[in-house]
């Protein structure tokens, strides 16, 4: 259906239907406005009749609009209603999803399915911290980029904390193929529950199938709730059997029986996976050689003196010592918080009813997670991060970093957020996964231009990706 049929507003020019989600259809259109291809999500007409479906589905746009500043999460630009039919404007990925991949690809190679799941699953826990429940992770919401960055879409069944529930106790919600046993039985969900399909998703890419799987709705929601677990080098001899344990785990009946966070799931899957493969690995770089212990920089006047030992050496520059080191003038502010209009649309004009703030922009792309830190103030993370660096251990520095980062975006003033986000890159080269890095030395240089550790660590990173 076109724009010329009056589906949606004359600035998203074009519309041309590529899919559905949810309670919607989705379209592909241009914002002539500001030039860009965009998704539309249009609420079905027959949903649309309903009052509170409608209602859902704007709860759907603005609950993701907190989260549009996670890379990871596909970005919300405007919430409007046209002709009685809400529509959700959103960022155009056109690498495809996870599920057309599997569809033509069968398994995925492990390192490969590995980066996508710690990409979705440090999306999932930062909705979690924010009181968002996806409630519907399968591999039709998982999208692709141009440059095969997974990002998590389609929110439309979430429950956000703070908002009285469309949903009652006794709705099932979700995909039955990737449901969760207390979503299958009617129960509350949580962040369990979001773990546990994303268990299967994991399950589905390293072996092909889905570790239950019914003649019917009913029997594979039934199945996720009485049926016994696989084991996953049963279904596909390739995949090494020490992963059973980890999905034992993630895929428990009991929510409270699981993993603690997507991030340690995936960690786990990661560890199980590395230690089956020996020598070889799921890396597939060389990182650089740990660092020595070093002595902490001694400050003289507004001099900073580095060891000067390579990209070996650089971790040492930890967020631990941002205070003494600190001179005047590598404070950067960033953009102002951008907002999402949220819009109704009537002709011949249109009415701005409110204005959402969208949670701050980023310029890193999502971590990848190793293990799962204990909670902290960024701060505290950053430098419990420094000292595990210092020792040569990135392994375990790796997700306090990750969530050092997390927690300290849209904190323009604070310098911890220039360290944070350079001792992750430097613990992602030496982890040998230099292509993940380079947003995050980038995000750094940023702050603190002109610093020469970080372009050194740059240029090591961009030898380490090519090399």
């Amino acid at each position: 259906m076109a724009v010329s049929e009056g589906l949606l507003p004359d600035r998203y020019a074009g519309a041309k239907p590529i899919g559905r989600g949810g309670m919607g259809e989705i379209f592909r259109a241009t914002d002539t406005t500001l030039g860009r291809s965009v998704a539309v999500k249009v609420l079905e007409r027959r949903y649309a009749l309903d009052p509170a479906v409608r209602e859902r589905f704007t709860r759907e746009a603005l609950a993701v609009a907190r989260l549009s500043g996670n890379p990871n999460i596909v970005t919300i630009y405007d919430v409007g209603e046209w002709r009685e039919r809400p529509f959700i404007v959103m960022e155009y990925l056109d690498g495809g999803s996870l599920e057309q991949r599997v569809r033509a690809e069968g398994a995925q190679e492990p390192g490969q399915a590995l980066e996508w799941l710690e990409q979705a699953a440090a999306a999932l826990d930062a909705a979690h911290r924010d009181g968002v429940v996806h409630r519907d992770v399968k591999p039709a919401n998982l999208l692709l980029d141009g440059h095969g960055r997974m990002h998590v879409a389609d929110f439309g069944i979430a429950s956000a904390a703070g908002l009285d529930s469309l949903t009652q106790t006794g709705t099932v919600l979700g995909t039955a193929s990737y449901l969760s046993p207390e979503q299958a039985k009617g129960e509350r969900t949580s962040s369990a529950s979001d773990l546990y399909s994303l268990g299967v998703v994991a399950f589905e890419l390293l072996t092909g199938r889905r570790p239950f799987e019914g003649s019917s709705v009913a029997a594979e929601a039934a199945a996720h709730v009485t049926g016994e677990l696989p084991s996953v080098c049963d279904v596909n001899p390739s995949v090494p059997c020490e992963l059973d344990p980890v999905f034992a785990k993630a895929l428990a009946k009991d929510p409270t029986e699981r993993y603690g966070s997507c991030a340690e799931f995936v960690a786990a899957l990661r560890a199980s996976l590395e230690e089956a493969a020996g020598p070889t690995a799921v890396t597939r770089r060389l990182a650089p050689p740990p660092p020595p212990r070093l002595e902490r920089p001694r400050r003289r006047g507004r001099a900073w003196l580095w060891p000067v030992a390579g990209l070996a050496a650089l971790a040492a520059i930890g967020g631990g010592v941002a205070a003494a080191l600190l001179g005047g003038g590598h404070d950067r502010a960033l953009p102002q918080r951008p907002s999402v209009s949220v819009r109704t649309v009537t002709e011949p004009g249109t009415t701005v009813v409110t204005t959402a703030p969208a949670p701050p922009p980023t310029t890193t792309a999502a971590a990848t997670t190793a293990a799962t830190a204990p909670a902290g103030d960024p701060h505290s993370l950053n430098d419990r991060a420094w000292a595990l660096m210092q020792q040569g251990d990135y392994a375990s520095a790796l997700p306090l970093l990750q969530q050092a980062v997390q927690a300290l975006q849209g904190q323009t003033g604070d310098i911890y957020t220039a360290y944070a986000n350079y001792n992750l890159g430097v613990t992602l080269v030496n982890l040998g996964r230099c292509s993940e890095a380079m947003p995050y030395l980038e995000a750094s240089r940023a702050l603190q231009p002109g610093r020469h550790e970080v372009q050194q660590a740059i240029h090591e990173a961009r030898k380490c990706r090519t090399g």
